[in-house]
């Protein structure tokens, strides 16, 4: 057995261990272990292949970025910039029908830039503003599900830890990754409100009008939310900021690396100047970061290992060869490609499921022809199949942010939460639909950088 039969049964055992609850981690690299032993016909290929890989994964300095946005999110959750962030949006938005909604939205838009974790977004913001819009007398569904849909902001709004795992995989620029992820996140927070506009418009009793609040009010809370904007606006500024466009790059006031060490430091710093941040806090963050980073880097070395065996299969070469030569239109590939996120979604976490089929999907899509070069379609395509696992994480049944907010409010029964989220599943479908249509929407920022 050999080439793509080889590599499909090994892939196919792999999904098997990992549906049995065998590690991740274990499953890829496991597979990928002894795959290549069979291939090379002696363990000491394989061994080889791993002390290798071990070393050349562990010491990337693109990685080190991992563990600082892990960091600086472990710090922002425990300082309150979520609830500075919240108030001000309330306060603005909360006189109108359905305006504590969209205020949670766009808190969850502002903490997830800080944070970059769908996850830890959905929890922090469902502790801080399910109570509020409970209080208010919202509905239970738009109250879970819009708090739901509002986490998956931190996937895709950078500084992102899946941007730059799927940036390291398939070998594009970090920087370019992140300015691509811009205008995507920011049309998810406003197809959010707007969701939220329709919903209320059609069931006028699930966010009911709230009290305007006076102007030097709004203009305070407002105020309180500097440290966060500056943050934000500091680390990926930095990254950015003061381009030459001609020669892009090399006017960057930081590398990745250095704007996420300023930023953990600059959160870490409010926090106890605020007084919000102790030092048991700040080792518990360093703990938390430590277990999260550790998981992280396992997954990837198990990653790394199954696809240098595909390489020696030949796989994803066979496979794109195959795609060409049965004259598939690329856009159909495309779409069978992000239905199958789609599927894995529903019963696979995120970064897993990213670290799986980018090895596999993404030489094919880079091998058809979409008008654009390898690069840009990468970045494009990177894009789109993050979109597509963020409506994993709100995906019934197995959707992780619709559990943790269940989590957040045991009272509220997981259907409620169902029925709330599905709106958002539209509105993150249509943008997919957008940005397949018009490319330039994530890469406008990108081409102008060269």
């Amino acid at each position: 057995m050999t080439g793509l039969p080889l590599a499909l049964t090994a892939l196919g055992m792999m999904l098997a261990a990992v549906f049995l609850r065998v590690p991740i981690a274990l499953a890829m690299g496991f597979a990928g272990f002894f795959g290549t032993w069979y291939v090379i016909g002696t363990p000491d290929g394989s061994m080889a292949q791993l002390k290798t890989l071990t070393y050349e994964t562990f010491s990337n300095q693109g990685l080190a970025v991992v563990p600082l946005f892990l960091l600086m999110g472990q710090i922002a959750t425990r300082t309150g910039m979520s609830s500075a962030l919240f108030a001000a949006a309330s306060d603005w938005l909360g006189h109108r029908r359905g305006g504590v909604a969209m205020a949670s939205i766009g808190a969850c838009a502002g903490f997830g830039a800080i944070c970059g974790s769908s996850l830890a977004t959905a929890s922090t913001m469902g502790q801080v503003a399910l109570p509020e819009m409970r209080a208010r007398g919202y509905s239970d569904a738009l109250s879970t599900g819009v708090l739901a849909a509002g986490g998956t902001l931190g996937i895709l709004i950078p500084p992102s830890v899946i941007l730059v795992i799927y940036a390291i995989l398939a070998e594009q620029n970090i920087v370019k990754m992140f300015m691509a992820a811009l205008i995507p996140g920011v049309l998810a927070a406003l197809g959010y409100m707007l969701t939220v506009a329709l919903y209320v418009r059609l069931r006028p009793g699930a966010g009911p009008v709230g009290p305007r609040k006076p102007w030097s009010e709004r203009w305070g809370t407002l105020r309180a939310t500097w440290p966060v904007i500056a943050i934000f606006g500091l680390t990926m500024g930095g990254i950015v900021g003061d381009w030459d466009w001609s020669r892009p790059g090399d006017q960057a006031l930081f590398t990745p690396n250095e704007a996420a060490a300023f930023g953990c430091t600059a959160t870490a710093l409010y926090g106890f100047l605020r007084g919000r941040l102790s030092l048991a806090g700040l080792l518990e963050s360093f703990l938390e970061t430590a277990k999260a980073t550790g998981m992280i880097f396992f997954i990837l070395l198990g990653a790394e290992i199954f696809k240098g065996f595909l390489a020696l299969t030949r796989a994803p070469n066979l496979l794109a060869d195959w795609v060409l030569t049965q004259g598939y239109a690329p856009m159909l590939v495309l779409v069978a490609m992000l239905l199958c996120y789609l599927l894995f979604g529903c019963v696979m976490e995120s970064l897993s499921m990213i670290l799986l089929t980018v090895p596999i999907f993404l030489p094919v899509i880079e091998a058809l022809d979409f008008g654009m070069s390898a690069d840009h379609t990468a970045i494009w395509f990177g894009i789109l199949a993050l979109i597509v696992v963020e409506v994993g994480l709100i995906t019934p049944p197995v959707g992780m942010n619709l559990f943790i907010l269940n989590g957040v409010a045991p009272d509220i029964r997981i259907g409620r939460t169902y029925v709330g989220v599905m709106p958002f599943i539209v509105s993150d479908l249509l943008r997919v639909c957008l940005l397949v249509a018009f490319p330039a929407i994530s890469l406008w920022l990108v081409t102008l950088t060269g």
